[in-house]
């Protein structure tokens, strides 16, 4: 599939890495529709990107509310043939410490957010997609998925999240086993450290304790080069069933 090509619909999409895949694919003259959960951050979003994209309000943890912007999605791109899922949460939490015990609500919303949300929006775009005419290729469409590389090194206080991004690598190759049926692929990809939203929190100690872990370039990744790998795999037919570590070497420590 052509990159111009692409109609698609980027969860997650109001900053970072989902917001870095929409002005890609805008500025290559496809479409797409952000899927937030923060209406203004990314109405504001899509002005910014210019070009044919439009946002809409939508929880991902909720079917209904899923498949309510899908509707309206499918209106405005008359067929969808690209998602990327990049909706996703962290909050770092020991489960036992000397003075607290994580609640289980806190690792359920990350769970619901991170691995659920990510399984409500690719069923219902799935089914969609099976009902694409085919391309020149044969192909249907194109699921990428954000792991994390905390699905393979999760660092202490990130049970809940690590255990999330570890279950989104995991259903790769079995749901690309069953939609390939119908000519659609399946990747994901397990971003590094990204200089991104979710990173503002953590100490410029922190970060820079991190970057000294990666072989090269020794530096947080830029959104712009989460895009990009975006772009090659829906250009690259044979790219399918597996996870891309995007992190420039790092191998996370233990704190």
């Amino acid at each position: 599939m052509q990159f111009s090509q692409v109609k698609a619909i980027v969860t997650g999409a109001a900053s970072g890495l989902g917001l870095a895949v929409v002005q890609r694919i805008v500025q290559a003259g496809g479409k797409a529709v952000i899927f937030d959960a923060d209406i203004e951050a990314a109405e504001n979003s899509a002005f910014s990107s210019g070009g044919d994209v439009i946002a809409l309000q939508v929880d991902v943890c909720d079917e209904n509310s899923v498949a309510a912007a899908l509707k309206e999605a499918i209106d405005y791109l008359g067929s969808v043939n690209l998602l990327v899922n990049c909706a996703g949460i962290l909050k770092s939490s020991k489960v036992v410490s000397a003075t607290r015990v994580m609640p289980v609500e806190d690792f359920q919303r990350q769970i619901a957010v991170n691995l659920t949300g990510t399984f409500i929006v690719l069923k219902a775009v799935a089914e969609m997609m099976r009902d694409n005419m085919a391309g020149a290729d044969e192909e249907r469409g194109v699921i990428i998925n954000t792991a994390s590389i905390a699905a393979f090194e999760g660092q202490i206080g990130q049970v809940a999240y690590s255990a999330g991004k570890g279950a989104v690598a995991s259903m790769t190759l079995p749901l690309a086993r069953e939609l390939a049926d119908f000519n659609i692929r399946v990747m994901c990809i397990a971003p590094g450290v990204f200089d991104t939203k979710m990173m503002a929190g953590v100490s410029d100690e922190i970060k820079n304790s991190i970057i000294k872990q990666s072989l090269f370039p020794p530096r947080m990744g830029d959104a712009s080069e989460f895009a990009q790998l975006v772009e090659q795999i829906v250009e690259n037919p044979m790219l399918n069933a597996c996870v891309i570590r995007l992190d420039g070497g790092l191998r996370m420590p233990a704190h």
